[in-house]
């Protein structure tokens, strides 16, 4: 058998305490005997989704960081000015440019930004350089060679314009210093829409095209020093109209024409590695970011002529990454299993169940002990329950019929709240006391009915797509998560759908199809643990909005189980063996610390 040693280089170190961490320990993995945790140090790359632009838009000019972006100009089907400002969750409008234009280049900062060059439609290629201060944009020295599709770097005081396209390509470089352009050394080889990113005096471009219809996407690497450009080594995907961003010796090259790709590189001083791709192919984009591990991507087109309003953030992190894991909590007081629950992992309620016969018993978990709580009015099982330990609440189930009984709990009793609409048995629960969610179950057939509670009173929802019973439910009244169970036959279920507040979807199917499962958590990071196949599980398995993993199996395997909490801080309690258990469980998700005062990245 391959060993972690033969694949990775490395040893599972059995320590007492964490090591010193420096970026030489990525990919190590210790065990730390004193916490009983095993841990890694990896490093995280990923793109995720930012706010909308105002204006979509493609051919536009970007400057500033993640958190304080700036876009400018571009092309929607004339020449825009809109200027927008982005704080790290949504864009703003800022001040309108002077001269509408697009294919030109962007450098600075969100207060200090300056855009050169570009294209006019019934004007033709521009020289103009304009200064942004925060809010309104003047004009600067012009460049001394009128162009589109140029790249550019630097800051407001200290810019730098290279390439782009005359009557032919351009090999051409200025360097502005807050007033005028000079002439600066000619790329060694002349192109338009490639991408730039570093300093006036430590400069980047890569990428880029030559020739028309057709046009050769280039894959070259230029670095220059203040002075001249030297080559350095070619990317992996030769494309133009790409979004550049950080240093020269470590930058991030994303999307663009090669065709219209995702595809994303990162430059270390010396060479191009592939890394996470853009979740949304697309060319004629921008880019912004000092650093390659804190960058932005907004705007462009993925369908031509169509133009995107899309952002984007990359991040790039070391972090000391802990392994999910379930530990043993303290046991409830009354064994029993078909219970309900709600709250959190250190707020934890149980209720209801069958005990030897249906159960009133409620419990209150404080993260290490249950206590006795006040009794529900109605003793029953195969309940659905929600909310919080102070403001719980139960629905449905089965005394000595199937019931449509109500109650909420505020912290020491319980009191009758509106019936449901239709009785039953097994359902799914999600939501809080005053705005709950009730799905699926049995009355004498399977049911596919949805019901909302607004603290008072139940009103229909949209129909499940298929009707089961003993499934699993998380989330809200609005966002809301069920998985598992079992339609007639029984036939076990791995389905998954998510509510919006008014009808239910298909997501991702759970690995293992089980019935009389726990879940716990929300739609975009739920937790679905034990249950029954053909003989009981310990199954443990997480959803991130769209699929479903296996994590860490619980201790116990068993049916009929309830939980509490989040997909990174679970509670899974109850349930039955052979016999009704007041086994408790509580489960930490894997976990990401992060280093960067300590670490440097790659």
């Amino acid at each position: 058998m391959t060993t972690y040693n033969q694949l990775a280089g490395y040893r599972v170190n059995y320590l007492s305490t964490d090591p010193t961490l420096n970026s030489g320990n990525e990919g190590q993995v210790w065990y730390n005997s004193t916490t009983g945790k095993l841990r890694s140090l990896v490093q995280l790359k990923a793109w995720a989704a930012g706010g909308n632009m105002g204006t979509a838009r493609r051919y536009l000019a970007g400057a500033g960081t993640q958190t304080a972006g700036l876009a400018f100009g571009g092309y929607t089907t004339t020449n825009v000015a809109n200027t927008e400002e982005y704080d790290g969750a949504s864009w703003t409008a800022g001040g309108n440019l002077n001269t509408a234009r697009y294919v030109f280049a962007g450098c600075g900062t969100q207060t200090a930004g300056l855009g050169f060059g570009g294209y006019r439609i019934g004007f033709g290629n521009q020289n103009a350089t304009e200064e942004y201060d925060g809010s309104a944009w003047t004009a600067g020295g012009n460049l001394a060679t009128a162009r589109e599709s140029l790249a550019g770097a630097g800051i407001q005081t200290a810019g730098l314009a290279f390439g782009g396209f005359t009557a032919t390509e351009s090999n051409a470089t200025e360097e502005y210093d807050g007033s005028a352009w000079t002439g600066g050394g000619n790329l060694n080889t002349a192109r338009f829409r490639s991408a730039g990113a570093g300093t006036q005096t430590t400069g980047l471009n890569f990428g880029g095209g030559i020739g028309l219809a057709p046009t050769v996407n280039q894959n070259a690497t230029e670095e220059y020093n203040g002075t001249s450009w030297t080559n350095s080594n070619n990317m992996v995907t030769a494309r133009r109209s790409l979004g550049g961003a950080g240093t020269q010796t470590s930058a991030l090259g994303f999307g663009g024409y090669g065709p219209i790709v995702a595809t994303t590189e990162q430059y270390d001083g010396t060479s191009w590695t592939t890394v996470i791709s853009l979740s949304t192919a697309r060319g004629s984009l921008a880019g912004a970011g000092a650093t390659a591990q804190t960058a932005l991507a907004f705007g462009g087109t993925n369908t031509t002529p169509a133009a995107s309003s899309a952002t984007e953030e990359f991040t790039s992190s070391i972090n000391v990454t802990t392994a999910a894991a379930w530990a043993s909590g303290g046991n409830m007081g009354t064994a029993r299993n078909y219970l309900a629950g709600c709250g959190t992992q250190t707020a934890g309620l149980a209720f209801t169940g069958i005990a030897g016969s249906n159960s009133s018993a409620t419990e209150e978990y404080d993260g290490s002990a249950w206590t006795a709580g006040g009794n529900i009015g109605t003793a029953r099982r195969y309940v659905a329950g929600c909310g919080t330990q102070t403001a719980g609440l139960a629905f449905g189930g089965f005394s000595t019929v199937t019931t449509n009984a109500t109650e909420e709990y505020n912290g020491s009793a319980w009191t009758g709240g509106g019936n449901m609409g239709t009785g039953r048995r097994g359902l799914g629960g999600a939501g809080i006391q005053t705005a709950g969610l009730a799905f699926g179950g049995i009355v004498t057939v399977m049911s596919n009915a949805t019901e909302e509670y607004d603290g008072s009173a139940w009103t229909a929802g949209g129909n499940l797509g298929t009707a089961r019973r003993n499934l699993a439910g998380a989330g809200t009244q609005t966002a809301g998560l069920g998985f598992g169970g079992y339609t007639a036959g029984p036939i076990l279920q791995n389905g998954t759908e998510e509510y919006d507040g008014s009808s239910w979807t298909a997501g991702g199917n759970l690995n293992t199809a089980r019935s009389a499962l726990g879940g716990v958590g929300n739609q975009t990071a739920g937790l679905a643990f034990g249950g029954l196949t053909t003989t009981f599980v310990t199954n443990t398995e997480e959803y991130n909005g769209s699929s479903w993993t296996t994590s860490t199996a619980m201790t116990t395997a068993r049916l009929g189980l309830a939980g509490a909490g989040t997909q990174t801080a679970g509670l899974g309690f109850g349930g039955y063996t052979t016999t009704a258990v007041a086994n408790t469980e509580e489960f930490t998700g894997a976990f990401q610390t992060p280093t960067a005062s300590i670490l440097t990245t790659s």
